[in-house]
């Protein structure tokens, strides 16, 4: 199967409430760009690694907690998000970790990450708090922005979910 150049992955776990946000975001692209795939990264980690395998481009989208003091906001990160910064997840590695062993192994060219600070996580709830769901929009301009970048043209208007 021949793959497009340019992949969206989002992770979460959409059973944890503000956890899915990522992948609310990424399912806003399915089918709205000519050259780009959305991939449902599940809950990331290790299994990040074979999924940007083959692209020239990926965004990556997914909650993250405590890299802001307002839940909602968006962060976006041209190189893997800082050690600095608290954890972004509860996967077996983070993003940083998968980002810099796909360069390694030669996987993956340009990455680009796209964290929601989700706050509180809720297991077993599909419920998203209001100021989650501005995020996601948010996120959603920033990667259309990013798309128009790299040269994508919208195959129609995205429309929220």
């Amino acid at each position: 199967m021949q793959k497009n150049q340019i992949g969206i992955i989002g992770c979460g776990n959409p059973l944890m409430g503000n956890d899915g946000a990522g992948i609310l975001v990424m399912q806003r692209f399915e089918g709205r760009y000519a050259g780009v795939d959305c991939i449902d990264g599940g809950t990331g980690g290790f299994g990040l690694i074979p999924l940007m395998e083959a692209y020239e481009k990926v965004v990556i989208v997914d909650a993250m907690v405590g890299v802001s003091d307002r839940i909602g906001d968006v962060l976006t990160f041209e190189a893997p998000p800082s050690r600095d910064l608290p954890a972004c997840a509860l996967h077996d590695i983070g993003i940083k970790e998968a980002v810099t062993i796909a360069r390694e192994l030669g996987y993956v060219g340009e990455v680009v990450t796209v964290g929601i600070e989700t706050g509180e996580t809720r297991a077993f709830s599909q419920v998203i708090d209001p100021m989650v769901e501005e995020g996601i929009q948010v996120a959603t301009q920033k990667i259309q922005e990013l798309l128009r970048r790299w040269g994508c043209e919208a195959e129609g208007l995205l429309t929220s979910t």
